[in-house]
């Protein structure tokens, strides 16, 4: 069986907006309804569990094409705390061998295309894996003063984005044991490679972007427009 994790419990500071950014308007509706609607097209996810911050006043607002399909759950400080609760929720329902597909609340422009693709090439895999792109730009390495130390090699070099698939029971025991270790990861796939397992790239489009920053939300936009009109 196939499972979603989103976790939307942070603030989205950089954004300066008057509410977290994954609750800005994009579109006829919201930047984490557009995210978990993209999770919804695809028939084989059973549920998608959104991790959100204790009391969001914004959730109950939101609607849904298939709200039976949506679990709400209380998420943590980190990105890493709010995907374990997720999890741990799943694990009273699910099995350690189901598979789940984490992705970011504010990662709007999720084609249907990607995902299933995703899906179609990690299936059988023992470990799962990652959407992500290749490097295309130069890459600079920098000194303490901002001073250029090196161009890196970028050939070897890729953009990790969401969805990243793993299976259940492997990934929240990852995630606890960079807790008890006091690792912080920034992805899903960081915590399976601290635990010893190489997850594998598959390659998705450069518009998967992450809506950070204002401009994001504008570029964001013009990209739903094209997939719309398409």
């Amino acid at each position: 069986m196939i499972w979603a994790v989103v976790p939307a419990a942070g603030v989205g500071a950089r954004m300066n907006a008057d509410r977290p950014k994954q609750y800005l308007p994009l579109a006829t509706s919201t930047v984490i309804q557009q995210s978990i609607e993209r999770l919804l097209s695809l028939d084989v996810i059973e549920k998608v569990v959104v991790a959100t911050a204790l009391d969001d006043p914004w959730w109950p607002a939101l609607a849904w094409s298939a709200p039976e399909r949506i679990q709400q759950v209380e998420g943590g400080r980190e990105r890493s705390d709010s995907v374990l609760s997720a999890l741990e929720w799943l694990s009273q329902r699910a099995e350690d061998d189901d598979w789940v597909l984490v992705h970011d609340a504010a990662r709007p422009c999720l084609t249907h295309q990607d995902l299933s693709q995703l899906v179609r090439t990690l299936v059988e895999h023992p470990v799962g894996g990652i959407l992500a792109t290749p490097v295309t730009d130069t890459i600079k390495r920098a000194g303490v003063e901002q001073e250029i130390i090196e161009t890196v090699e970028r050939t070897v070099l890729w953009r990790a984005l969401t969805p990243q698939l793993f299976r259940l029971g492997m990934l929240r025991d990852a995630l606890q044991q960079c807790r008890k270790d006091g690792s912080v990861v920034t992805d899903d796939a960081q915590a399976i490679e601290r635990a010893g397992f190489r997850p594998q790239l598959v390659e998705g489009s450069a518009t998967n972007l992450k809506v950070t920053q204002a401009g994001d939300l504008i570029l964001a936009e013009e990209i739903l427009q094209r997939s719309r009109a398409q």
